[in-house]
This record gives structure tokens, sequence and C-alpha cells, in this order.
């Protein structure tokens, strides 16, 4: 970890919490909000997707009741559908409500998918009504994280499956320069690759996706808390509690780690040729030799323990 001058940073799960939050609720039609969400959360609470699940944390947090919901269906990777108070609903994707013949003006999400936000549409059998955003959220410390090892003159790269808008618009509150994104495993891997043929480089990653990237780069982190056990097991390093400005602090100890390393060889090379030259001149009975060995010894070891419980500023 001394001598690492790149960090390749996965996104999801990483830098960010890996998990969706609702951000923005935009009533568009005459239906009251508190209306509008109800027919939301009690379509969601018959799916198990991710999506419905931070939907109804939302909803629990905010107190919003659902109620009966007939007729629910689950449409793969477009939404899903049901009837409420013998009115027929629609929810998910834009392509899904056009499919349904519900026309609406597309350009009025583009707004919200720059910021790299999920749009998720309610329509009923006639009419678009409105729409929710959902996001993932950077982890707290992590502009400070990246910040700091910019300071250690160790490069950040971000290398990400997911979708270059989504990349590129957190790469850009992280201040993060070098950015991959719509990476598969083994595209993660090349990079890892290209990288190390001209520097020391560190992984950090918390996916099953991440796994071969990890295995093949100099030093690799994993992410405990979430993490996969396939990750866990490969890293060479587990955050448990997945806090990554311990990273920085990792670098530190281990540049210093390095100086202790080299300056006590250095101690213990300069005691012994001096000690050796003085025997040789009649200087330095046996006695006193074994006391400057022991002394230098003694001067090494010291001078290790300083690591323990180190703290930087």
């Amino acid at each position: 970890m001394g001598e690492v001058n790149k960090i390749a940073f996965d996104k999801t799960g990483t830098l960010t919490y890996g998990k969706l939050i609702v951000e923005d609720i935009v009533n568009l039609s005459n239906i009251s909000n508190e209306k509008f969400l109800e027919i939301i959360v009690s379509l969601e609470s018959k799916s198990e997707h991710p999506i419905g699940k931070s939907i109804l944390e939302f909803a629990e947090k905010n107190s919003i009741s659902n109620t009966n919901v007939e007729e629910f269906k689950v449409l793969q990777g477009k939404g899903i559908e049901g009837i409420i108070s013998s009115k027929k609903y629609f929810l998910g994707t834009e392509k899904y409500l056009k499919e349904n013949f519900i026309s609406f003006d597309n350009s009025m999400f583009q707004k919200y998918r720059n910021e790299s936000k999920l749009v998720i549409l309610l329509a009923d059998e006639e009419n678009f009504l409105d729409f929710i955003t959902l996001c993932d959220t950077l982890r707290e410390n992590s502009i400070s994280t990246i910040e700091e090892l910019k300071k250690l003159s160790v490069e950040p790269i971000l290398l990400t499956g997911d979708n270059k808008i989504s990349a590129n618009y957190f790469s850009k509150k992280l201040g993060i320069e070098n950015v991959k994104a719509e990476l598969l495993p083994e595209e993660k891997l090349n990079n890892i690759k290209k990288l190390k043929k001209e520097n020391v480089v560190c992984m950090v990653g918390d996916g099953i996706n991440d796994t071969p990237a990890l295995k093949l780069s100099d030093v690799s982190i994993a992410m405990g808390k979430f993490g996969s056990d396939m990750v866990i097991d490969t890293a060479d390093i587990t955050l448990i509690s997945d806090d990554i400005s311990k990273i920085p602090y990792l670098k530190k100890l281990s540049n210093k780690t390095l100086k202790t390393i080299k300056f006590n060889i250095a101690i213990s090379l300069i005691i012994n040729i001096v000690a050796v030259f003085l025997s040789t001149l009649g200087l330095l009975n046996p006695l006193i030799g074994a006391i400057i060995h022991n002394a230098g010894s003694l001067i090494v070891i010291l001078n290790a323990t300083l690591l323990y419980d180190r703290k930087f500023d």
C-alpha cells in the first residue's frame, strides 16, 4: 500500500451507499399529493423489487398508508400495474407507459436524468398523472477521502458498470477525472491490467463483479459491511464499517511503515559496520560489542513501536 500511486474505485456501494432513496415528488395532475403517494405506495406494497422497498421505507417514514390492490401484475424491467378503487393504474418506466398508449413529454425528465436520478411514472388508463425520482447518494466522507488521496499524490480512478451519465455526475462531485463507465467485470479487469504496467494499483469494491479486478490488483480493499462474501475473501484488506475515510489513513500508515523499515535497516547496518571497524582496530572488546549490538536492536524495536496506533494530522 505504501507504493500505491493509483486507486481504482467501484461506484455503487463503495463511493455511494448503494441504496436508492426518494428524492423528488412531482405532481402534475389534479390528484392530491396524499392520494398520489397512496396509489404509488399501494402498488409498490405488492412488489419485491428494491425500488419498491425504497418507496415503502419512504412511506413508513412519512406515515403514508396503502390501500387494497386488485389484479396486481409485475412486468419485469418495465413496471407494475393494478386496480385501486375500480381504477387501473400503471407505475414504471417511460417505455412501459407508452406501450399502454399513454402520452407525455419526455423532455421534462431530462433534468432529473442528468442528475443521475431514476424516474418512475404513474398513469391511469387515460392520462399520465405524476412521477417520482429516486437516486443513490454519496457516502458522507467520499469527497474528503478523494481530496485526501490527491494530497498524498495518489490518483483516484472510477471504474463502474453504471451508465455514463451517472458516472460523470458522481465523478464531477467527487473530483475524479479518470472515469470509465458501463464496464463489464472483464473490462474492469482489463483496465487494472493496463494500469499495472506502469503503476502500483489498489482496487476498492464491494460486489461480485469487482472480484476479478480485486484479485489482479496489487492491493485490494473490500467493503465489509454489505460486501459479498466472495469479495471479502478475495481482498487483502476489509473495511469492516465501510468507512472509506480509512483508506487515506492506510496509505499514510503504509508510507510511514516503509520509511521506518528503511530507517531501521540503515541504522542496523551503520551500527554493525562501525562495530566491525572498531573491533578490527582493537578498540572494541566482546562485552562492549554485545552491548552495542543489543542497543542497536533496541533502537530498531523502539522505532517500530512508534507505528502502533499512529495518528496523523
